[in-house]
């Protein structure tokens, strides 16, 4: 006579956000059916570490938080950085001003100042700084910070404007001193940052605000020679710099050029990139190519939001449907509007997030934590929609679904985790899945289609029967055995 042994099942934690109402909701009602489909976990297959997930610090986030009551100030905070809420572990602000800046400034505005004896960051200490150390003191974990210019100074420039042009050659040492007075004056606020990229956008943006053009030729040369020496002989050679900062479909021939050989590389510690190429397509060969290229350096994501749109107030369905545009829609050449369509903004988030955890990417960053409700304050006008809206003038604070997207990924996939293999049967699902430093597993579902999905989730000989709701993400964390 012969007895089966029972299939032990696998315990889990389930969390879900979703078109019909979850906000990271607990689910704890598993189907008994058996599903035809199955997710299994291949944790021997191992990919990137993780770097970190979270989103920007700007002076119109910052600018916002001042205004509000500090009870929901420190709300937002706790939501973004506190044990309770999406523990975001890597983030960016901008270096000097940018578009979600108040006003155009630099930190060394007198022409000819070479030196840069009058060096200051005091426009940063009244919105900027406090924000920083708010966000500091709720993490627990703490988080790195990456820091961008968006230009020069001027008069570094050939067009000596804060739009547009190129950072002239005899300037190149006193923009490498820029940033290590940069470093020094947070460092003295008790801010140290991880990591830097020479400039945000180096094709430039339409010349619509603060840019500078940098060819790959002419950024690697300025870190090869200038900005990377600079940081090693002043003694700050482990903050990290990242190349490029721009949008995917162009980082082939930036990455051929920063790792041509290893007198250009020495310096790169990675490579940053955006998703404004496409809405919907986060280009997965590009990425390979990338990592492919220098598999040892970092590849971070550093900037991405619902762009060109005033923000939904109160409007959670409008998050979930395929309303959004993006600059692309009015503004692509025709040859790429196909990459522009009409879009959800969580499902934008959800599958950019996933894609990229699935091709090698190890940092995500988000753009504005915090907006108001007209997509500002902005000094060109240039409307974005944030995870967070605020209105500062009746003090009310609007969480929106993308927050609580961004939270699915940031508040369970750890630094130092390590994306695992997943193979799955319905292909209408994304998938990624992280084993974190203290041994769980977290996987992310995402069923962008308008029908539940049942589906068996398995780790070596275990498994249980799930289901996820239409339109909804999820994440499910498998404990340490």
């Amino acid at each position: 006579m012969s007895c089966t042994k029972k299939q032990e099942p696998l315990k889990v934690e389930v969390y879900e956000t979703s078109a019909s109402g979850n906000q990271l909701t607990q689910i704890t009602e598993f189907p008994l059916e058996e599903a035809v489909d199955t997710i299994q976990l291949l944790p021997e297959e191992t990919y990137q570490k993780i770097t970190g997930i979270g989103g920007s610090f700007t002076e119109s986030s910052a600018s916002l938080l001042n205004r509000l009551s500090k009870e929901n100030k420190d709300k937002i905070i706790e939501a973004y950085f506190g044990e309770s809420g999406a523990r975001y572990s890597l983030t960016r602000t901008h270096i000097a001003s940018c578009d979600f800046s108040l006003t155009n400034y630099t930190y060394a505005p007198d022409e000819g100042d070479t030196e840069l004896k009058n060096f200051s960051i005091d426009e940063d200490r009244d919105d900027l700084i406090p924000m920083i150390k708010d966000a500091m003191a709720v993490s627990k974990d703490g988080f790195n910070i990456v820091a961008s210019p968006w230009t020069s100074p001027p008069w570094m420039k050939d067009n000596k404007a804060y739009v547009g042009g190129k950072l002239l050659p005899e300037y190149y040492e006193s923009f490498a001193l820029y940033f290590s007075k940069y470093l020094d004056a947070y460092k003295a606020e008790g801010i140290d940052i991880w990591g830097l990229t020479p400039v945000n956008e180096p094709h430039g943006n339409g010349n619509n605000w603060e840019s500078m053009h940098f060819s790959p030729e002419e950024e690697t040369d300025f870190v090869q020679n200038h900005l990377g020496p600079k940081l090693e002989a002043d003694g700050k050679g482990d903050v990290k710099i990242l190349g490029y900062d721009q949008n995917r479909a162009g980082i082939k021939e930036w990455v051929d050029e920063m790792y041509k050989d290893e007198a250009s590389s020495k310096y790169f510690a990675g490579t940053a990139i955006h998703w404004y190429e496409s809405t919907y397509d986060y280009f997965p060969e590009d990425l390979q190519y990338a990592h492919k290229k220098a598999p040892n350096k970092y590849l971070i994501e550093t900037e991405g939001c619902v762009d060109s749109e005033i923000p939904k107030w109160q409007d959670d369905a409008w998050y979930w449907k395929k309303e959004a545009t993006d600059w692309g829609w009015d503004w692509a050449s025709e040859k790429d509007k196909h990459l522009h369509p009409k879009y959800a903004p969580v499902n934008r988030y959800a599958r950019d997030i996933i894609g990229c955890l699935n091709n090698w990417v190890d940092g995500w960053i988000d753009w504005n934590m915090v907006l108001d409700k007209q997509g500002g304050p902005n000094w060109f006008e240039n409307w974005c929609v944030a995870p967070v809206i605020v209105d500062p003038d009746n003090d009310e604070v609007y969480f929106t679904p993308i927050y609580y997207t961004m939270a699915h990924f940031s508040r369970y996939i750890r630094p130092n985790a390590m994306i695992i293999g997943v193979q799955k049967t319905d292909d209408s699902l994304m998938v990624t899945a992280a084993k974190n430093p203290d041994g769980s597993i977290a996987v992310v579902v995402f069923n962008e289609e308008a029908v539940v999905k049942n589906f068996s989730l398995k780790l070596n000989n275990k498994h249980i029967n799930l289901k996820i709701d239409a339109q909804a993400i999820q994440t499910i964390i498998i404990p340490k055995a």
